[in-house]
């Protein structure tokens, strides 16, 4: 009996201690620096050994219907962006785009794409950040892409951020940021679109470009007609702490039950971002209107739908004067709340001198594929005015 109890032991032993050494190995190495960005960032996964960014017509867009090109940031990295074309605006000018040579683009401003963008006073721009790994063509994102396109008449422009895909250079909070913000001054001062026709709009790790995006533009008093987050979190330690990479792989949530040594190790995390004292801040600044939309869905196994509530809870709270206990708050976000009887809400709250700020709780679409429901697509009409019914 006892020869039998020790034969089964040792390969017990080995199958639960293999997992333990390799989940410490990985938290070990995550205390460094460069480790812990290629694993947040996870940007050098992709498909580029067999997909061509500069033939987007694998991805079912019409021949030149989409533009590749990069933009120089102020540091003077080059980011690769996609200019993509609406479908109504290519169809009515489908002979010359026809013509255009295809491919990347050393000057974008000589192109028909570019014009029709330029040219148009009516002409609304989808700026759209996506989450991490790969890059800006992989996985659901052409398909997100084809939702505000293929119907609509928004123009989307996507990047892909330093040290994802063809950009250059490596990914770092700072460095993302300042890849937003280029991507904003292009629109603005090259394609002449104002900040009253773009949308900004991020998806997971987007979410937190985003916010550190519309930030550095409300100190400068500038607010766009809409702020639109899907999937986003708080800040990224209190997010490590419950967040399972694909669904089901924990980063640090294994150590929630020894506070002190979770901790300790969130203390090692350099990219904080810090999204809800953001958003806060953006609030605050806002002098005339502002349009943010938060949107979840109940089933994201990646990033607990809870943390759009916390993002709600900080940005509406800076429109509040006086200080609000939890209970308090939960009383005055719940007469502000419809509830369905599927378990999902839709929250919104005004405030002077014309802020709207809207939470959406969503029943399917998992992490990536909420960016194709409907919901984001009214966020984005509704964002630019176009509910005619209600201010926002």
């Amino acid at each position: 009996m006892a020869l039998r109890a020790s034969q089964w032991a040792i390969p017990l032993g080995v199958s639960l201690g293999v997992p333990v050494i390799l989940y410490l190995s990985f938290i070990l190495l995550g205390a460094f620096p460069f480790f812990q960005r290629h694993f947040l960032y996870a940007h050098r996964l992709n498909t580029l050994f067999w997909h061509d960014l500069n033939k987007p017509e694998y991805w079912g867009f019409a021949r030149n219907q989409v533009t590749p090109f990069s933009l120089t940031t102020v540091d003077g990295e080059e980011i690769y962006a996609w200019h993509i074309l609406p479908l109504p605006t290519y169809l009515k000018h489908e002979d010359k785009l026809q013509a255009q040579n295809p491919g990347f683009s050393n000057d974008i401003t000589n192109t028909v794409s570019f014009s029709l963008l330029r040219d148009d006073p009516k002409s609304r721009l989808i700026i759209y950040f996506h989450g991490n790994a790969g890059h800006i063509a992989q996985g659901f994102r052409p398909d997100s892409y084809h939702t505000f396109t293929d119907s609509s008449q928004y123009h989307v422009l996507a990047i892909d951020y330093r040290g994802f895909g063809k950009s250059t250079g490596a990914p770092t909070e700072a460095g993302l940021i300042h890849d937003g913000a280029a991507a904003v001054d292009w629109a603005m001062h090259v394609a002449g679109i104002p900040a009253s026709r773009i949308v900004v709009i991020g998806q997971s790790l987007g979410t937190a470009v985003v916010s550190g995006v519309a930030e550095h533009f409300a100190m400068q008093g500038i607010q766009f007609a809409g702020v639109i987050l899907v999937a986003g979190f708080s800040n990224l330690p209190a997010l490590l702490s419950s967040y399972a990479a694909a669904g089901f792989i924990p980063v640090l949530s294994p150590l929630r039950p020894i506070p002190p040594v979770l901790r300790f190790f969130q203390s090692f995390i350099v990219d904080k971002w810090e999204s809800a004292d953001r958003l806060a801040r953006v609030v605050s600044s806002t002098r005339a209107r502002l349009r943010l939309t938060l949107i979840h869905a109940r089933n994201d196994l990646e990033i607990p739908s809870r943390e759009s509530d916390v993002l709600f809870k900080s940005a509406a709270s800076a429109t509040i004067d006086e200080d609000c206990d939890e209970e308090g708050f939960s009383s005055w976000k719940e007469q502000r709340t419809l509830r369905r009887e599927d378990g999902t809400f839709v929250t919104i709250m005004h405030a002077e001198p014309d802020i709207l700020i809207r939470q959406e709780l969503v029943p399917y679409g998992g992490h990536n594929d909420v960016m194709m429901s409907s919901a984001v697509s009214l966020a984005v009409m509704r964002s630019f005015g176009l509910d005619s019914h209600q201010p926002y």
